[in-house]
């Protein structure tokens, strides 16, 4: 695998993943409208673990507070802020694990991989970004998640499955329609990312176990620091700019993507 291939993924996933544009979208694109080979299952991994780092390190705060609230959600006890975290990220992730395996199995997932699916979705799912972040309410905060709040908001990020909806677009569509602030509904929504991609990376990982060698390696270890840089550049800019700016700008991008796929896909 070329190095301009490796960035090219590498790029594309990291600052894609948690953008509300789909990442899974754009990787799918890649070979689609370029000509160039599939990935492969390592890179996905690797760039899987690259954004997990960049997500993990941006939100660390939450992420120590959850971890250090497991051992006493193992006792059954979530009467702590951390556990309490903890709890609703595991409940927010059943969803997209249940519909994902059920996908898999079924082999579904492949068949939804095609340019007028994606196309559909970028503009669907755009306009509902849109109309949930221009009506929704503003008043909730990530102090105000509830346990009906995280499967309402796990169920929505089991939709972004299908492949152009968008992980981060179609939750942070879930929280502003529950009533989430927009720099709070992308804060829970990145926090849901993390027990998510490594379900995800976990999976694809066994798959991979084996298979690999040194020049896998190689290109892997390459693919995953790019990703993290792009990933926490990104994740950096969105924050940055949704205190002033609303999810308008990522819309009209999905919007023209969209109507463009369409036609090539039906021409």
């Amino acid at each position: 695998m070329g190095i301009f291939h490796i960035f090219l993924v590498a790029v594309i996933q990291g600052i894609t993943e948690f953008l509300p544009v789909s990442s899974s979208g754009h990787l799918i694109l890649l070979p689609n409208l370029t000509g160039l080979s599939d990935q492969g299952q390592a890179i996905d991994v690797a760039v899987h673990v690259g954004t997990l780092g960049a997500v993990v390190l941006y939100f660390w705060s939450d992420v120590r507070l959850a971890l250090l609230g497991l051992p006493r959600l193992a006792r059954g006890r979530a009467d702590t802020k951390g556990s309490r975290l903890a709890l609703l990220l595991i409940l927010a992730t059943v969803p997209v694990v249940v519909v994902g395996l059920v996908l898999s199995v079924t082999g579904l997932s492949d068949a939804m991989r095609g340019i007028a699916v994606i196309g559909w979705t970028m503009l669907g799912f755009g306009i509902l970004l849109w109309w949930m972040d221009q009506r929704g309410a503003t008043g909730k905060t990530a102090a105000d998640w509830t346990l009906r709040d995280a499967m309402i908001m796990g169920l929505w990020q089991a939709v972004a499955l299908i492949p152009g909806t968008s992980r981060s677009g179609i939750t942070i569509t879930g929280a502003r329609a529950l009533g989430y602030e927009r720099s709070e509904a992308a804060r829970l929504s990145m926090l849901m990312s993390i027990p998510t991609i490594i379900a995800s990376g976990t999976l694809l990982g066994v798959k991979v176990i084996g298979s690999a060698d040194m020049q896998v390696a190689r290109d892997g270890a390459i693919a995953a620091a790019l990703s993290f840089v792009a990933a926490l550049l990104a994740l950096k800019l969105m924050m940055r700019l949704l205190q002033s700016v609303s999810y308008t700008p990522y819309v009209i991008y999905r919007v023209a993507l969209g109507l463009v796929l369409l036609f090539i896909a039906y021409t």
